[in-house]
């Protein structure tokens, strides 16, 4: 695999910390800025909202850029609104940088896994873009938990500081191991680009994400009650529990991307089906520590098995804007996450047990199915074009130092 995808993993690895390292801070930058939980808790979905507006929005506005400027640059507002969080003075303040330092998130995801997949051969684009994946499932295990004690220890303002850092190695990674390119032959600009959006098998295919990622953070969201008030654990391990998620969310990722470039569908469907199975298996396993355990892995790995198939599902339904459809595919994981919680909630608060999040989270995988097999009825529908019609063909851009190879 081309060593640029290890300068996207690292941009990969300071998004997925910034992003999921706040849920450990909030009782520090309550207690610092004199705010309750809860008012600390809008800085999450401050975050998440940056991610809904920037994704589709900036993709759009950027398509006729070079996609490696356009890295760059995206990395440059992450390291700026990480520095504004690190020196925001109050509340209101903090409020604003992160919805900056979300703003970036969904279309580096969405321009980086456009560039990931036209690094390598078409038999290997999943994988590659796993390997993207890669530093947001180890944010996970290493980016959060460090971070977090960082800003136990140092104060919370640390580990924003530290985020900035970990931006500006990624800027310099993309600046030498990513070629220089110009714009895509095929820009059609911000209309053109919003018009591959009106495609329904484009819309199937995010539906599915929302529902897929939306079972995974129905269960998630929750987790922390489950380990302890039904599998017993104490609180003092959930920590290291979180990080045998990210652990199966990195093998997930992983398998995902390599049984992806056999096959698309099918890895999808399956991913699917195991993570409803494994949610609904879930009353069942936190019975005991062990079983617990085994849940939290098995969660990890079957629900990130679905990324890299959803990604590249996505592009390949808006192959005209495939920038924007992958970026508006990150919207839509924040949907899901925000939505999911929210289902979650619900089934919680009506009494139906510590658990009953697991089981709604299981009831959104299988819509998600649903709809991903409502997205292949539609493509077998679909007609083929008719004998003799011309096909529209879209022109690679091949870099001016390319070798012509002689036959």
């Amino acid at each position: 695999m081309p060593l640029a995808l290890l300068a996207l993993a690292v941009g990969a690895f300071g998004i997925g910390t910034t992003e999921f390292v706040m849920m450990g801070l909030l009782p520090d930058v309550a207690d610092d800025l004199t705010i309750s939980i809860p008012t600390a808790g809008h800085l999450v979905s401050a975050y998440a909202l940056g991610v809904v507006i920037g994704a589709p929005l900036l993709a759009a506005a950027t398509a006729r850029m070079p996609r490696r400027t356009v890295l760059i640059g995206l990395m440059a507002l992450f390291v700026v609104g990480n520095a504004l969080s690190a020196l925001a003075p109050d509340h209101h303040w903090l409020l604003a940088a992160r919805l900056l330092s979300g703003l970036p998130h969904g279309a580096f995801f969405g321009v980086g896994a456009v560039v990931a997949t036209g690094m390598v051969a078409p038999e290997r684009k999943a994988r590659s873009v796993s390997l993207m994946f890669l530093g947001l499932t180890v944010a996970n295990i290493a980016g959060v938990p460090v971070a977090t004690a960082m800003g136990q220890h140092l104060g919370w303002r640390a580990t924003f500081l530290g985020v900035s850092v970990i931006g500006v190695a990624a800027i310099a990674a993309l600046a030498l191991l990513v070629r220089r390119d110009h714009a895509p032959a095929h820009a059609t600009g911000l209309r053109g680009e919003l018009a591959a959006l009106r495609s329904l098998p484009v819309w199937l295919a995010l539906g599915t994400t929302v529902a897929g990622f939306g079972a995974l953070f129905a269960a998630y969201s929750y987790i922390t009650p489950m380990l302890t008030d039904a599998a017993g654990y104490a609180d003092s391990s959930v920590t290291l529990l979180l990080a045998l998620f990210g652990v199966g969310a990195t093998i997930g990722n992983l398998l995902g991307g390599r049984l992806a470039d056999h096959s698309l569908r099918g890895t999808l469907f399956g991913g699917l089906v195991s993570l409803a199975l494994v949610l609904a298996l879930f009353p069942l396993l936190m019975r005991t520590e062990a079983g617990a355990a085994v849940a939290v892995a098995l969660l990890g790995t079957a629900a990130f098995v679905t990324g890299s198939p959803l990604q590249l599902m996505v592009m390949e339904k808006a192959s005209t804007a495939p920038s924007l459809a992958s970026s508006a595919n990150q919207a839509a994981f924040n949907l899901a996450n925000a939505g999911g919680a929210w289902i979650g909630g619900l089934a919680l608060a009506a009494g139906f047990g510590t658990t009953s999040p697991a089981l709604a989270g299981a009831a959104l995988a299988a819509l998600g199915l649903a709809v991903a097999a409502t997205s292949y009825t539609v493509d077998r529908r679909t007609p083929a074009p008719a004998p003799g019609r011309p096909h529209r063909v879209i022109t690679a851009h091949v870099p001016e130092d390319a070798k012509p190879v002689r036959r």
